[in-house]
């Protein structure tokens, strides 16, 4: 089976995001940039399935500027095999990358592609859904449990009631949510073996995909400054304080 899992470029979730002075997106000079968390599951995922000898190939696929190399690098030594960029520098909307991810499942004809539910950056969860939409393949999205049966995957949703199984004939999309596993650390043997695996560069020329967005950010806005509280010295006083300051009694 070959699996292919998609991965996206983000900043680091430890990294205090900054907003442009002129309110146009978010600062990136000179911010450290990473894998994103639920990509970081899918890409764990994969490499289980193939030591469990379901999966015979793992491709890792990312749609960025040539800077992403370097999470392809990354997915490449935590035990993926080769590795796609396509190269775009264009900022792209959910349905632009499902599209180019479609036109890569069709070159690359995977049985299963795992994806994670969502990016830290933009907090869609979108492409997934749009993934299977276009491709026709069976979805099991807010995966927590994996496991692959014959010609089925069963994946466990989780959902605001609990837990879904759902059984998906192959091929099948899969986005990944947070409690589906642990993602290991890149051993330094490992990350040097990842040196020489393949990484192919493509265009969206290339793969016939137009990227002209639908979607224009007209602005962004950093979240208000909460402002500190206050310490009260009776129950008297929080009721009056909660009740002609905060107004919510």
């Amino acid at each position: 089976m070959k699996v292919l899992v998609a991965v996206k470029r983000v900043v680091d979730f430890n990294v205090k995001v900054r907003v442009k002075a002129d309110n146009s997106g978010v600062d990136l000079a000179n911010v450290k940039m990473s894998m994103n968390p639920f990509c970081e599951i899918a890409v764990e995922e994969a490499v289980r399935l193939k030591e469990k000898g379901v999966a015979s190939e793992i491709v890792v696929v990312s749609i960025g500027p040539t800077n992403a190399q370097e999470q392809l690098r990354t997915a490449l030594a935590l035990g993926a095999d080769r590795a796609i960029l396509v190269d775009c520098a264009d900022e792209l909307n959910s349905l632009a990358v499902a599209k180019l991810l479609k036109a890569v499942v069709d070159k690359e004809q995977p049985q299963l592609v795992i994806l994670g539910k969502q990016s830290i950056d933009s907090d869609n969860n979108q492409t997934g859904q749009m993934l299977g939409a276009l491709t026709g393949f069976a979805q099991g999205t807010f995966a927590s449990k994996v496991e692959v049966a014959g010609d089925k995957v069963n994946v466990t949703r989780e959902v605001d009631g609990g837990l879904q199984t759902v059984a998906l004939s192959l091929p099948a999309i899969v986005t990944t949510d947070l409690r589906l596993n642990e993602p290991r650390y890149a051993s330094l043997p490992n990350i040097m073996k990842a040196k020489k695996k393949p990484l192919e560069v493509i265009t969206p020329d290339a793969l016939g995909v137009s990227t002209a967005s639908t979607v224009k950010t007209l602005k962004v806005e950093a979240p208000a400054t909460r402002s500190a509280g206050v310490m009260v010295k009776s129950v008297a006083e929080l009721v009056e304080k909660l009740k002609n300051e905060a107004k919510v009694i």
